[in-house]
């Protein structure tokens, strides 16, 4: 396989950072090193967290985007070349395997040895000062990367590789049990018809989806048992209140990067509810606004963050796709309608999610 390995390749740039722009190029085929695989990707997921690198609005980030940065962090492809000391490893040439957020990890920092590897403190993010996955080919950590069950397809496995082990982390974390209460923001996007089906078809939960009133079709078809259409209620609390019995949700996933979806999310739990942060707003970092300590007191409230699922979570969310227990909303794009894609994602525009066909 390596001989049908070419010189050069496309990949898709952020060419001016800061802007809604992407450029394609062609790149120099790079050699994988010890420890790395080279793979051929053939789809990549995008993602609002591309969207949110590529124009710089999140304040939080250590450092500007660098022009020339390949984007991306849900590929999916097939290993065409192992480097050295990848002899032994559970990876080989021909699997079909997936790339995360999380690019590599170093396997050794505090948290990684108590298994969160997802906020490894030497972790390489795929598509930030790592090259990501808007492009032919990458090289990528032969013990970080994913299998893909033969069952699913490539370009449904992509999305499940962020959006869905990171909903799946998040609906775990919120400790919401069968039978009771969860409520979605942004039910209807990306992460949250993904969320909204894995919480009513495979934990059991009832799901009320909170979101725009052009989403309600998706968002109810993906198993919500009601929906709320927060552009149109006068009182988006009250309505969670009546439909759970005057109590309020157990669990409110926040699957939106609005500052707004956070302020009203404590006000939507009950007595013993968890508030669980998902979505990344752009610009200046802003507190929950209503997250009283008077309250959270009072009703013994939580709040957790989530920042992406770890490896045995990516795992279990690809056996749930494979099984059909969930499936990906999408439509497929070309990577030179990459920068329509984002500007649609920044108006609000997108239901669902948009895979790039690389080849």
């Amino acid at each position: 396989m390596a001989d049908s390995i070419p010189k050069k390749y496309k990949a898709c740039i952020y060419d001016e950072p800061g802007k809604v722009s992407t450029k394609v190029v062609e790149l120099d085929m790079p050699e994988p090193g010890p420890g790395e695989v080279l793979i051929n990707l053939t789809h990549s997921g995008v993602c609002h967290s591309d969207f949110g690198i590529m124009t710089n609005s999140w304040k939080a980030l250590p450092h500007p985007t660098s022009a020339g940065q390949v984007g991306g962090h849900e590929g999916v492809g097939t290993v065409v070349s192992l480097g050295p000391g990848t002899e032994n490893s559970t990876v080989k040439v021909g699997d079909r395997v997936g790339i995360k957020w999380i690019a590599a990890i170093c396997g050794a920092c505090p948290a990684c040895l108590t298994g969160h590897d997802g906020v490894c403190f030497n972790q390489k993010v795929s598509g930030y000062y790592t090259p990501g996955t808007f492009q032919q080919y990458v090289v990528s950590a032969a013990d970080y990367v994913t299998k893909i069950p033969e069952a699913l397809g490539s370009a449904e496995a992509a999305p499940m590789l962020c959006a869905g082990v990171t909903v799946y982390s998040a609906l775990r974390k919120s400790n919401a049990k069968s039978g009771e209460w969860v409520v979605l923001l942004g039910a209807g996007g990306g992460l949250g018809h993904l969320a909204t089906q894995l919480a009513s078809r495979g934990m059991g939960l009832r799901v009320i989806g909170i979101d725009a009133g052009s989403k309600k079709d998706l968002v109810m078809e993906s198993g919500a048992e009601h929906f709320i259409d927060h552009t149109a209620s006068k009182d988006v609390a009250g309505d969670v209140n009546a439909l759970t019995g005057g109590l309020g949700a157990h669990a409110v996933l926040v699957l939106t990067a609005a500052n707004g979806a956070y302020a009203s999310g404590m006000t939507l739990l009950r007595f013993g509810g968890t508030l669980v942060c998902v979505g990344l707003p752009e610009g200046e970092l802003k507190p929950i606004a209503t997250a009283f300590p008077q309250v959270m007191v009072a009703k013994e409230q939580k709040i957790v963050g989530v920042a992406v699922g770890n490896r045995q979570e990516a795992l279990e969310t690809l056996d749930y796709a494979a099984r059909g227990i969930i499936k990906t909303h999408f439509r497929t794009a070309k990577m030179d309608e990459l920068t329509s894609v984002f500007g649609e994602m920044e108006r609000g525009e997108l239901k669902g999610r948009v895979v790039l066909e690389l080849q």
